[in-house]
């Protein structure tokens, strides 16, 4: 997992420059002229000059510390070049090229996006994000009858929630909801999700998240999802935080319908991702029903969003080369470094109870916290505001937990110890003034 990379901020720059000025009048860049990004440190999540090398390729704003990036992830400068280069280049060409190439150009670029995925091309369809494609595998998975269950958790997705709840009206089927373990330890979700399949008739269903976007807990899905197979119960997985931040292997998990996010941990443009049906499967989704132009045994009639972000799209290739040449095993221990420098100390403080556990294979970036017994809505959006305006310090509050409330902190790969360190100070500011 640990490989020694060599490069200079100069030479990586420059390859990214060469790959926003290539393929002028084609979808994609030349995906050769990237190097691999180069460390010389033994570890890699703290060699700051490695990372002072990435900060580089981010225009960030740092008037403020901003550890919000689980809502997107901007862009790096090649890639935000190259998507405004695109975009002035449809723009221009309009639907002269819309009409005679972007068919040929988007085939090519879902091509790249499955190589990168370890996937087949067959089994992936672009969407504008990861709650786009859940929602079309959750409505339209058609393996339900009246009077069979479907079950989903608290750390879920709010609007992946009200999808498996639409299914009530929509298939017949009963809604069952649980609440992940707290404090979380892997054996404790595994026997709560044992303890859900055993007791609940006529299971079928399973809706997973990879990572909550509420708390950054990562859940034991290949665990899980063997447990469901077991029982015939399909899994559908959202991945949206979890492709780009963790290094897994799409088919080791053992789940045949997974929903992900570009513009998060990989980096894209916002407005992209795509869905997953396992090659075999795709009768078990309902053909959209806004969608007429395809086969029916094409993957991208269960998709339909009409008209397509062009630019966007033909600037992901570019943005799956930066994110392949820094790498996810650098991007995994350098935000999970940056995570454990702050909830190692705030841990220490007075009231603050860190919900995501340290236990390995349960945390990555993303983490939260509350502080007891300030647990309303009201009392965790002041301290986000203190935060902010006081301390320069950008968080975000998350509900739907089932104990109570939370502040979420993401760090992304441009932020630095020292805005990490930021954050610690002002939060044992605001603990000590009660």
């Amino acid at each position: 997992m640990d490989r020694t990379l060599h490069i200079s901020r100069r030479g990586m720059l420059g390859a990214a420059a060469t790959l926003a000025m290539a393929g002028t009048a084609g979808a994609q860049t030349d995906a050769a002229a990237v190097p691999p990004f180069v460390r010389t440190g033994a570890d890699v999540a703290q060699d700051r000059a490695f990372w002072d090398q990435i900060a580089a390729l981010y225009d960030v704003d740092r008037t403020m510390a901003n550890l919000e990036n689980g809502y997107w992830g901007i862009m790096a400068k090649p890639v935000l070049a190259e998507y405004i280069r695109q975009t002035e280049r449809i723009n221009r060409q309009n639907t002269a090229y819309a009409r005679t190439k972007f068919g040929a150009d988007s085939d090519a670029v879902v091509a790249a996006l499955a190589r990168t995925a370890g996937v087949d091309k067959s089994e992936i369809a672009l969407t504008r994000g990861a709650t786009e494609a859940m929602q079309d595998l959750i409505v339209n998975y058609n393996r339900l009858q009246a009077g069979d269950a479907v079950l989903y958790a608290d750390l879920d997705y709010d609007s992946m929630q009200f999808a498996m709840e639409w299914l009530k009206d929509r298939r017949g089927v009963g809604v069952f909801k649980i609440a992940v373990p707290e404090p979380a330890g892997k054996q404790a979700i595994l026997d709560a999700y044992a303890k859900a399949i055993a007791e609940t008739p006529r299971l079928k269903l399973i809706l997973l998240t990879h990572v909550s976007h509420h708390t950054g807990l990562i859940m034991p899905v290949k665990d899980i999802a063997a447990m469901a197979r077991a029982k015939n119960i399909d899994v559908i997985l959202d991945a949206a935080h979890s492709w780009g931040q963790l290094e897994f292997d799409i088919a080791d998990l053992g789940v045949d319908f997974i929903g992900f996010n570009l513009h998060k941990w990989i980096g894209a443009p916002v407005g992209l991702g795509f869905l997953y049906i396992r090659k075999g499967r795709l009768d078990a989704i309902d053909r959209h029903y806004g969608d007429a132009s395809f086969d029916p045994n094409d993957i991208r009639t269960r998709v339909h969003t009409g008209t397509a972000n062009f630019a966007a799209i033909l600037t992901l290739p570019l943005a799956l080369r930066v994110h392949e040449a820094i790498g996810t095993p650098a991007k995994a221990a350098r935000l999970r470094y940056l995570r454990d420098r702050w909830v190692v100390k705030a841990r220490a403080l007075p009231n603050v109870e860190v919900l995501t556990p340290d236990e390995p294979g349960l945390a990555a970036g993303i983490t939260s916290f509350r502080i007891r017994p300030r647990g309303s809505r009201e009392d965790n959006n002041a301290l986000v505001g203190a935060l902010r305006d006081k301390h320069g310090v950008l968080t975000v509050r998350r509900d739907g937990v089932a104990k109570g409330q939370c502040i979420r902190v993401s760090p992304a790969l441009y932020t630095t110890e020292e805005e990490v360190d930021r954050f610690v100070a002002a939060l044992a500011a605001e603990t000590a003034t009660g």
